[in-house]
């Protein structure tokens, strides 16, 4: 166990800078699907690892990051082929929770969050598209972005639902979040300021009483300094977006994966096995019953956020588990978490989680989500009105 955090499959992959810029002298951790020049990924399956060879080239994210003066430090742990929202490896080992070490880190991009968290590297790239970036960093105590679907390239990245993935990463401060951001970015979009806090009811719901409450007076204060509404988003309920989402996720995996898997029959670990079974049924009429569903929801969402408007949530609905927990209590919690996290991944909408602490000490999330591309006005608004507005507040980082 690498350094005792167990964050790395391979922590002596080094990739010097190819530039010097706005990152020059900080470390980043590379999921180990972010193809890297001569390294094999192994999506942290050993099938994967076995029928797959070396990159050729850097991924596009990975290479914009070297030019800018960042130097790769290891490629990370991540949950099989990204399909689990929890860390837990069953082949290379659970990377250790730096803020709880009884609970896990999350995932998939758990090595990534631990890394950072643990101190090994100053920021990581992840993957999200169910919430592999967004919940490591909730469980793990750190500033973590889901940007605008499509915004950040992803060339050179193994896929898991096309329609859903992204590029996203994480940093124990703000203004790293924020420096990363820009380099992989890019021009930020030309609106305003966020003059609008919108609160949604039906996703707060979710959150049990220890993370609600902690993370409710930190929303308190900002309704004191923001104009603020009340919302329900899903008038049949958060769970009917969640079906929605995991239909269209489900299908794009097994699109993407399903012929490698029916070939190689590799061996999967408890839990990803069952998922994977699970996609395998799914039809392309489900598909298409799904794909309206998602539209509207992105309007209602584009609608109600316009250019100015930020919607608040609890980035999951608890402090991280504890590891080991029997199956169907844990796939409880991925439930709620999913309820919480489809809402970016249906809009494509950029979302990002700053790290609170709960009344026991562990680390919980507070989320916000703006429209489409307003990503760099949304981390720098975090940055700078957030932090500064809640200071005082029990904010890490």
């Amino acid at each position: 166990m690498q350094s005792g955090w167990n964050a790395y499959i391979k922590e002596d992959l080094i990739v010097e800078p190819t530039g010097k810029g706005a990152l020059s002298k900080l470390d980043f951790a590379v999921k180990d699907v972010f193809a890297i020049a001569g390294h094999a990924n192994s999506a942290g399956n050993p099938d994967w690892l076995d029928s797959h060879g070396p990159a050729a080239a850097n991924a596009e994210a990975v290479d914009r990051l070297l030019r800018q003066g960042a130097r790769v430090k290891g490629a990370a742990i991540t949950d099989e082929l990204m399909f689990s929202l929890n860390g837990e490896n069953h082949y290379y080992g659970t990377p250790v929770n730096p803020c709880a070490p009884n609970c896990i880190p999350g995932g998939s991009s758990s090595g990534s969050a631990v890394a950072v968290a643990a101190g090994q590297a100053d920021f990581a790239l992840g993957t999200d598209t169910g919430g592999s970036v967004r919940v490591p960093s909730s469980y793990c105590g750190l500033f973590g972005i889901r940007p605008t679907h499509g915004l950040v390239p992803s060339g050179g990245v193994i896929p898991l639902a096309e329609s859903f993935d992204t590029v996203g990463w994480m940093a124990r401060d703000a203004e790293t979040l924020r420096r990363v951001g820009q380099v992989l970015i890019g021009a930020e979009d030309k609106g305003g300021e966020f003059r609008r806090l919108i609160v949604a009811d039906d996703a707060w719901a979710i959150a049990d009483k220890n993370c609600g409450q902690v993370l409710a007076g930190s929303l308190a204060v900002l309704e004191r300094v923001m104009d603020n509404r009340r919302v329900t988003l899903a008038s049949k309920g958060l769970a009917d977006w969640a079906a929605a989402f995991r239909t269209l996720q489900g299908y794009e995996i097994w699109s993407a994966h399903g012929e490698w898997i029916a070939e190689r029959k590799p061996r999967f670990g408890p839990g990803i096995a069952e998922r994977f079974v699970w996609a395998s049924t799914l039809r392309r009429e489900d598909y298409d019953r799904a794909l309206p569903v998602r539209e509207r929801i992105r309007e209602e969402l584009g609608a109600l956020l316009g250019d100015d408007g930020l919607l608040v949530i609890p980035t999951a609905p608890c402090a991280a588990p504890r590891i080991g927990l029997a199956g169907a209590e844990i796939e409880r919690t991925r439930t709620k978490v999913m309820q919480l996290s489809c809402i970016a991944g249906l809009g494509g909408l950029p979302q990002v989680t700053m790290p609170f602490r709960s009344r026991d000490g562990l680390p919980v999330g507070l989320s916000f989500i703006a429209g489409p591309r307003r990503d760099l006005r949304l981390l720098r608004w975090v940055g700078e009105a957030a932090v500064r507005t809640l200071r005082g507040q029990p904010v890490t980082g």
